[in-house]
C-alpha cells in the first residue's frame, strides 16, 4: 500500500502515570476505543500502576514522556539546580522554562542528568519503549533534542514525536499564542530534520490540543475527516473525573471529553468506514 492511499492514526495519551484517574482512562480508551499508544511520566505518582497496565495490555504501545516542567524531578535539587525552583520542583510551565533557557540559566548537563534518570527508571521496569516525547514539548528545544535523541538511541528507541502543529489551526487572534505557535513549529521542524538525519522514525503529521481546548468528539471527527495520507499522531489527555484532575493538575482541561471522543461509537464507525488503520509508534 502506498502512502498516497494509506491512512493511519496514532492516538497517544500523554501523562500516563500522572494520576490513577488518567491511568483508568487510558485503560478504558484502549479496551473500548481507538487508543493504542501512551507515554508514561517517570515522576508521576501513579507510575507503577501505569507500568502494570502497559504490561497487561501488550497492544498498547508505551513511550516515555520526558519531563522538565510542571512535574516532579527524580533527582535531588542539588544535582539539577538549574532545573528547579527554591522548592525543589520543576518550573510550572514551558514559558518559565523557556525564559530561563534563553537567559542561559538552564544547564544542559542538568538536563542530561535528569533525563537519564528518567529513562533509567522506565527501562528498569523491563518494558519495551516505542518512542519518546515530552511534557509540553520540551524535547524540541535546541540542545535538549540532541540529548533526547542520544538517550533514545542508547535505549534502542527508534521513533520520536514531532509536534509540528499547523500554525493557524484554532488560532484565536492572540499574538502571544501565535508567537508560541511559531516558536514550537520552528523547533519541531528543526527537530524533524535532526531526527530523520539520525535515522529516527516520525509520524508525518501531528494533531491534538488546539489553543488549550480538548480533543472532543467533534474535533476528533474533524481531524479524521481531513486526514492527510500517511500517519497522523493525535495527542490526547483523557481522564475519568474533571473535578479531581483539574484540581490535581492545576489545568482547566476537559479530560472526560477526550475519553468520550476516544471511545465514541461514531468515531470508531467512521474510522472503519474510511479504512483508517489504528496503530501506535511500532507501526510506523
Amino acid at each position: 500500500m502506498t502512502v498516497r492511499n494509506f491512512y493511519q492514526i496514532i492516538a497517544n495519551a500523554d501523562d500516563f502515570g500522572r494520576h490513577e484517574l488518567i491511568n483508568k482512562a487510558v485503560e478504558e480508551a484502549y479496551a473500548k476505543g481507538c487508543l493504542r499508544s501512551a507515554t508514561v511520566m517517570p515522576g508521576g505518582v501513579a507510575f507503577a500502576e501505569a507500568i502494570d497496565i502497559a504490561k497487561n495490555n501488550p497492544g498498547l504501545g508505551l513511550g516515555i514522556h520526558l519531563t522538565l516542567v510542571n512535574g516532579n524531578p527524580l533527582l535531588p535539587p542539588e544535582q539539577i539546580p538549574s532545573l528547579v525552583t527554591k522548592d525543589g520542583l520543576f518550573y510550572d510551565d514551558y514559558l518559565q522554562f523557556v525564559k530561563h533557557f534563553f537567559a542561559g540559566k538552564i544547564k544542559l548537563e542538568d538536563v542530561r542528568r535528569e533525563l537519564t534518570a528518567q529513562m533509567d527508571k522506565v527501562l528498569a521496569t523491563g518494558v519495551t519503549l516505542s518512542h519518546i516525547d515530552s511534557h509540553q514539548h520540551m524535547h524540541t528545544m535546541p540542545g535538549i533534542i540532541d540529548i533526547a535523541l542520544e538517550l533514545a538511541e542508547k535505549a534502542n528507541i527508534s521513533a520520536v514525536r514531532i509536534p509540528q502543529t499547523p500554525m493557524f489551526t484554532g488560532f484565536n487572534g492572540n499574538p502571544v499564542q501565535l508567537g508560541g505557535r511559531m516558536g514550537l513549529y520552528t523547533m519541531a521542524t528543526l527537530s524533524r530534520r535532526k531526527a530523520k538525519a539520525q535515522g529516527f522514525r516520525c509520524p508525518q503529521h501531528f494533531a491534538g490540543i488546539v489553543a488549550g481546548e480538548a480533543v472532543n468528539t467533534k474535533h476528533l471527527m474533524d481531524i479524521i475527516q481531513n486526514l492527510k495520507p500517511g500517519t497522523t499522531e493525535i495527542m490526547v489527555h483523557p481522564g475519568t473525573d474533571n473535578r479531581i484532575l483539574q484540581d490535581f493538575c492545576q489545568w482547566d482541561h476537559d479530560f472526560e471529553a477526550e475519553l468520550a471522543a476516544l471511545t465514541s461509537p461514531e468515531i470508531l464507525a467512521v474510522l472503519a468506514k474510511k479504512q483508517v488503520k489504528i496503530g501506535n509508534y511500532t507501526n510506523l
